[in-house]
C-alpha cells in the first residue's frame, strides 16, 4: 500500500506532472514495498508500447544516433522516453556520463523525458530495475521509448530480453575489439548500424557483419545492416525504415507475443528472487554467522549450508 505523500505523487503523476514521474522512477530504482506498490499500481496502464533498445561498443556514436532518433519522433510529434545506462562513478554510485548533458536541447523539450541510471555493477550494460523504469515512462504516456546501453558487451547482453527490437551500432573503429563480442552481437541485433561510414573501413565491415549474419542460426528475420553518420543525420532514414520492418515482422509472426511472455516471466522470477532474497536476509541473519564458521573452518560446504538454510526458510513457512 502506498504512503500517503507517495499516493499524492501517484495522483500529480497520472495528471501529466514531470516532477512526479521523476520521483516515482526514483523511487522505483531505489526498490522495496514502496517500489513494489509503485509499479502494481501502474501496471494496468501499460499498454505494450514498442520498445527500442540500442546498444554496442563505447566510442561508436550510440548517444548521437539516440539524439536523432529522438528528433525524428519529435518531428512526428511523438513523446519519446529514452532510458540511458551509463557506467556507476566509483565515488558517487551515479551515472558518470549523463546523456541529459549530452543532448543538450532536447532536455527542456516538453515532448522528451531523459533518465540517466547507473548500472551499479549490473552486467549487460543495463541496470537491475531499467526495465521498471521503463514500465513508469510508459505508464506515463509516452509514445516512443529507447533504451541505451552503456556497451560493455560480450553475450551478456541482456538489453534483448528488455526490449522489442535492438540496434546493435558499431563503427569502422570498432576493430578488433569486436571479434571478442561478435556472438553476443550477432545474437542479440536485430538491426546492425555501421555509424560514422564516412571513414575508411566502412564499407568492408559491412560486408564482414553481412557475411556473419549468413552463419547464424537460420530464422524468419535477417537483420538488415545499415549505413549511417549520425552526426549528419544521415542514414536515419534506413534506420528508422529498418526498425518499422522488424516491428512489422514481430506482429505478423508472432515472435512479438513470444518475446513479450518471456519477458513476464523473467519479470515474475526477478521479483519472487527479490523477495526470497529479502526474506533470506532478515529471517536466516542470526543463523547465517554460524553456516559461515562452518564452511569457513571446513566442517560443512556452502552447498550443505544453502540446503539447511533454505530447509529453515520453508520451515517458517510452516
Amino acid at each position: 500500500m502506498l504512503d500517503t505523500r507517495l499516493d499524492q505523487t501517484l495522483t500529480a503523476f497520472l495528471a501529466g506532472d514531470r516532477r512526479a514521474a521523476a520521483r516515482l522512477i526514483t523511487v522505483v530504482e531505489n526498490g522495496g514495498q514502496q517500489a513494489e506498490a509503485v509499479l502494481e499500481a501502474l501496471y494496468p496502464r501499460l499498454a505494450g508500447v514498442h520498445r527500442l533498445g540500442i546498444t554496442g561498443p563505447p566510442g561508436v556514436g550510440k548517444s548521437t544516433l539516440v539524439d536523432s532518433l529522438v528528433r525524428h519522433h519529435r518531428g512526428h510529434d511523438h513523446r519519446v522516453g529514452v532510458v540511458a545506462v551509463d557506467p556507476t562513478s566509483p565515488f558517487t554510485g551515479g551515472a558518470v556520463l549523463g546523456d541529459r548533458v549530452r543532448m543538450g536541447d532536447l532536455t527542456t523539450d516538453p515532448g522528451v523525458f531523459i533518465r540517466s541510471m547507473a548500472t551499479r555493477g549490473s552486467l549487460g550494460g543495463l541496470a537491475r530495475t531499467t526495465k521498471e523504469v521503463v514500465d513508469v515512462l510508459e505508464a506515463f504516456g509516452l509514445d516512443t521509448l529507447i533504451i541505451e546501453t552503456v556497451g560493455v558487451g560480450q553475450t551478456e547482453m541482456d538489453i534483448a530480453s528488455t526490449a522489442d527490437t535492438t540496434v546493435v551500432v558499431l563503427s569502422p573503429e570498432s576493430g578488433d575489439s569486436i571479434q571478442a563480442m561478435k556472438a553476443g552481437l550477432m545474437e542479440a541485433a536485430d538491426v546492425l548500424v555501421v555509424n560514422k561510414s564516412d571513414r575508411p573501413g566502412a564499407g568492408q565491415m559491412v560486408r564482414t557483419l553481412e557475411a556473419d549474419l549468413h552463419m547464424r542460426p537460420a530464422s524468419d528475420w535477417m537483420p538488415p545492416v545499415v549505413q549511417s553518420i549520425a552526426s549528419r543525420g544521415e542514414g536515419l532514414d534506413a534506420l528508422t525504415a529498418a526498425i518499422a520492418s522488424h516491428q512489422d515482422h514481430l506482429s505478423t509472426s508472432g515472435d512479438l507475443e513470444r518475446r513479450r511472455r518471456r519477458r513476464v516471466q523473467n519479470e515474475i522470477l526477478a521479483v519472487l528472487r527479490d523477495r526470497l532474497w529479502r526474506r533470506a536476509e532478515t529471517d536466516l541473519a542470526d543463523h547465517l554467522p554460524t553456516w559461515t564458521d562452518r564452511v569457513a573452518s571446513g566442517e560443512a560446504t556452502p552447498y550443505a549450508a544453502a540446503r539447511q538454510l533454505m530447509a529453515r526458510l520453508l520451515e517458517d513457512d510452516g
